[in-house]
């Protein structure tokens, strides 16, 4: 099956990468001896270190499995982030064994330079190995033959698919229809063979070694037929499941106690390990915030608004949190108080303002405001609702619940983000999407990415939101005002 070969040649690449860094590991080591400037001597024991390297890359297989569908396909990018996962495994486990035995002797210089080395060979063979094994391995004896059944329709949307798996040894051989011939049959992967009945024919004429059902078949009795043929024949089936696309939402296969069921989304943080990992990140990094950080800057803040704009230094008003729970989210006041008291403060005044959101040049900022706001010093504050457990470092921005109900009735899904704790920041600001929100398709762009991110998550991606957010500290993006 296709899974199986996409599984299988990620397997020979990682067993083919794991050796090529452990021959590596002793050759580097042997040019190394020769350079004086290294100090790398021959009585430091290498072993320990080498075995660290092999399980780093033994570690990464696991990402490698979860790119299995599509690893043929990776891409410069893709293969350079890979690269950079397997790097830092085993930098994690040799430096962690470096620290634990409290080695002295061995080179520092080498060990960094050996890694750094192993990232651009890593990246080159990821980019260009699984692809050369696919042609290798797939080629000639190991081509499936395969053959269509269903409406034109359904294989059309099949294009991309079938032409992603060819490299796997997919081999279109024909389709079988009940559709009327098109008129241009040279845009179709594969040359018409006849109509469903045809099937038994097919087979027994042609070398075929599966048959790909486009679509779930109309009836139990069709679905029979097509099973038993395929069964006397002793030719491969694969039925598409095409339930996505009759219920325009993606669906999400799970078992349960042996019973197949499909659900909206995957929810890595509905694991109770990834949330205790997830939540023991936040206080390791919101309790020195709160204790060393906090202070000073609260001080800084509050010389600045009453120089500026007297009144309270924190903002705190009502957001939606998890499963939609009413909190109190801090933030340092960077609006003047008058607008606030005169009904004109959007957040910082009454129920009507709340709902307004601060635009760019907004008369209600004032200039130190507009500072802490450019740079996101103003969330600062949030990092004690972190501690408190209402909030996370990265997730989906909290709104205000009077936004919140209407943005709901704008975006298909929207509430999907109060499956997961709100964050200071997240992926959608952290790709540019901040500020005032003025069309449906600026709020479905921030919907799509906070989804993203509840059914994409990881350690890795939080490490990455939370770097892209620094930066933009640093260098804010023209949405942030």
């Amino acid at each position: 099956m296709v899974t199986h070969r996409a599984r299988g040649l990620v397997n020979l690449h990682a067993v083919l990468t794991t050796l090529a860094v452990g021959i590596f590991f002793w050759v580097y080591a042997a040019i190394i001896y020769r350079v004086p400037q290294v100090r790398l001597s021959r009585e430091v024991n290498l072993l320990p270190y080498f075995l660290c390297m092999i399980g780093g890359m033994l570690l990464s297989t696991r990402e490698l499995a979860r790119q299995a569908s599509r690893f043929h396909l990776l891409e410069l990018g893709g293969a350079a982030q890979l690269a950079a996962r397997q790097v830092g495994l085993m930098a994690l486990l040799t430096f962690t064994m470096m620290f634990a035995t409290v080695d002295h002797h061995i080179s520092r210089l080498f060990l960094g330079s050996f890694l750094m080395w192993c990232w651009f060979g890593l990246t080159a063979l990821n980019t260009h190995g699984p692809r050369a094994l696919a042609r290798l391995v797939f080629q000639r004896g190991h081509r499936l033959p395969t053959v269509f059944i269903g409406r034109l329709a359904a294989l059309a949307r099949l294009n991309d698919w079938i032409a992603h798996k060819e490299p796997l040894g997919i081999h279109p051989v024909g389709l079988l229809t009940d559709d009327a011939p098109p008129t241009d049959a040279l845009t179709l992967p594969a040359p018409l063979l006849g109509r469903v009945g045809d099937l038994a024919r097919v087979l027994a004429e042609g070398k075929v070694g599966q048959v790909v059902l486009l679509e779930l078949p109309a009836s139990d009795e069709e679905a029979r037929t097509i099973i038993e043929i395929c069964h006397e024949q002793g030719c491969r089936l694969l039925i598409h499941n095409d339930l996505a696309e009759r219920y325009t939402q993606p669906l999400v296969p799970t078992m349960e106690e042996g019973r197949h069921f499909y659900t909206l989304q995957e929810e890595p943080l509905e694991d109770p390990l990834n949330r205790l990992v997830k939540r023991a990140c936040d206080v390791a990094i919101a309790l020195p915030v709160v204790a060393v950080i906090l202070p000073p800057l609260c001080a800084w803040v509050a010389w600045q608004q009453t120089r500026q704009a007297p009144g309270p230094l924190f903002h705190a008003r009502e957001r939606r949190g998890m499963q939609g729970r009413i909190f109190r989210m801090l933030k340092f006041r960077s609006m003047h108080v008058v607008a606030a008291e005169a009904g004109d403060a959007g957040g910082e005044g009454n129920a009507h303002a709340e709902a307004r959101q601060a635009r760019a040049n907004d008369a209600r900022i004032f200039p130190f405001g507009r500072f802490l706001r450019r740079r996101s010093l103003d969330e600062f504050p949030q990092f004690w609702n972190v501690l408190r457990g209402e909030m996370s470092i990265v997730g989906p921005r909290p709104y205000m619940p009077q936004l919140d109900e209407e943005f709901r009735r704008h975006a298909r899904g929207y509430r999907t983000r109060h499956l997961v704790k709100p964050g200071i920041t997240g992926l959608a600001q952290s790709l540019g999407y901040r500020g005032e929100i003025l069309e449906q398709e600026m709020l479905r762009r921030r919907v799509h990415w906070d989804v993203h991110y509840i059914t994409h998550w990881s350690v890795w991606l939080d490490l990455q939101i939370t770097a892209r957010t620094l930066w933009q500290v640093f260098r804010p993006p023209a949405t942030a005002y």
